[in-house]
């Protein structure tokens, strides 16, 4: 997952876009860079924020930096923003998304004349460089933007810099946000709303699906209107979020508060304390302590001065052992407590497993575990949402193979989808035996999508339901 922030402004843009890529540091660990437009051209500057936050990394550049135009981006792979020189101009460029059909692109590139791409040093080409090929393709940026949203397959949302202003794009079916904001001084644009929230900015709009604006200091003018179509990411409000952000008018704690209050509805387990896996369950959970009246409590901390962000490694070896060295246990807490637990989500469940284990571990009688999303079935094929090399690294799909064997239609699994099936039962209650919970029950995804409050046709639940 990435996250960009621009800004055009009648004054220096340089502050105020190097606070709002800041507060996109949720999303992404690996990479980070801005880059500013100014009398004197293009300054850029790309840090690997791996071990270091990007505050410390990139404070000592804001010196270098001159001018009224600028964008940024926290990235979880690619070196971003590039600058790139063409017939078009030169142009620096950010992007959030997924591309599908990379290899099909690349030869496209190379059908058109281009000679080669330069090859990260994790290997294979960097995803915005093919993007601004494809821009340079045509004899416009619009148009190369247009053809941008017509051949990629996934997504993909953009943020473009030259001597114009910023042609923001969102992906043509917004399964990512764009939002713009205003202040006297000029507009910014940014993946989360919360990013502008203390720079001085109010909310001007959400960008719609596949629209296409030009932000300048003094205006914004939309050169591509919005298509109807929409299906935007449910996961930004169940974990990716910001608690401070809203999509599309709404806010992601008040869904997460919501989503608990329905989780609870269907409950009836008797149990001492409620409490969230930090960070993004402690929401779900307080809405479900709310409506229950059962005691919210902190059972276990994030130590937040080192392990601050909530990605991790893509390793998995590392990522458990991290997973493990966050959370401390706080016993008082536990011993002889019977625990109810709301996670985000369970994934491989490798890490959920762990944490109930030294619940175990420090004196706690029963661990009850809520999921606050329904039971991850697919791989995202448009947001890097997990990072399993393979569906058959979830939890689920291991469980449904050891049932049904290695050949297991589409239709079958649509049955284990299916909260009220036998089947699904059936995996849940395999997986609560694997992982060693008291008890095991999922969000359905009828309750999530009402907690979300949007229309299911506006919505991306592929990761459930298999449905495009």
């Amino acid at each position: 997952m990435s996250g960009f922030f621009g800004v055009a402004s009648k004054e220096s843009c340089v502050l105020d876009l190097f606070f709002g890529i800041d507060y996109h540091s949720h999303l992404g660990t690996r990479r980070a860079g801005m880059a500013v437009y100014g009398q004197n051209g293009f300054t850029r500057a790309i840090h690997n924020i791996e071990n270091s936050p990007f505050r410390t990394k990139f404070d000592k550049d804001l010196d270098s930096f001159e001018g009224n135009l600028g964008i940024g981006c926290i990235s979880d792979f690619e070196s971003q923003p590039l600058i790139l020189h063409s017939h078009l101009g030169s142009f620096a460029l950010c992007t959030v998304g997924r591309i599908n059909n990379l290899d099909g692109l690349k030869a496209h590139c190379f059908e058109k004349g281009m000679t080669h791409f330069q090859e990260m040093s994790i290997g294979g080409i960097n995803p915005t460089e093919l993007i601004g090929a494809l821009i340079n393709q045509k004899n416009s940026i619009l148009e190369g933007l247009e053809l941008v949203q017509d051949i990629v397959e996934g997504s993909m949302s953009i943020l473009l810099l030259n001597k114009d202003g910023i042609y923001a794009m969102r992906d043509r079916e917004g399964r990512t946000p764009i939002i713009l904001a205003k202040k006297e001084e000029g507009f910014c644009a940014t993946f989360e709303s919360s990013a502008f929230l203390n720079l001085g900015y109010t909310h001007s709009k959400d960008m719609g699906p596949g629209e296409i604006d030009l932000i300048t200091p003094n205006e914004v003018k939309v050169l591509k209107q919005p298509n109807e179509h929409m299906k935007i990411c449910s996961f930004l409000w169940v974990y990716y979020g910001y608690p401070t952000s809203t999509y599309e008018g709404i806010n992601v704690e008040k869904m997460r508060n919501r989503c608990g209050e329905l989780l609870a509805k269907r409950d009836d387990v008797k149990v001492d304390n409620v409490a969230g896996v930090p960070d993004s369950g402690i929401a779900h959970a307080v809405g479900y302590s709310n409506t229950t009246g059962i005691p919210f409590s902190r059972p276990f901390i994030k130590y937040t001065p080192t392990w601050p962000r909530s990605f991790m490694p893509t390793n998995q070896a590392q990522r458990n052992r991290i997973a493990k060295m966050k959370l401390i246990p706080v016993a008082e807490l536990i011993k002889d407590k019977k625990l109810l637990l709301i996670d985000d989500s369970i994934v491989r469940g490798t890490q959920l497993g762990e944490t109930t284990s030294f619940l175990y571990d420090s004196g706690a009688k029963e661990v009850h575990v809520r999921p606050a999303c329904p039971p991850i079935m697919f791989g995202c094929k448009y947001l890097n949402f997990s990072r399993s090399n393979s569906e058959m690294e979830l939890i689920t799909r291991k469980v449904i193979k050891e049932i049904e064997g290695d050949e297991v239609s589409f239709e079958t699994l649509k049955k284990y989808a299916d909260p009220d099936s036998e089947q699904y039962a059936l995996m849940c209650e395999k997986i609560r035996e694997k992982l060693g919970f008291t008890s095991l029950r999922y969000h359905r995804l009828d309750d999530m999508i009402e907690s979300i409050g949007l229309d299911q046709c506006k919505l991306c639940t592929y990761c459930w339901n298999g449905e495009e």
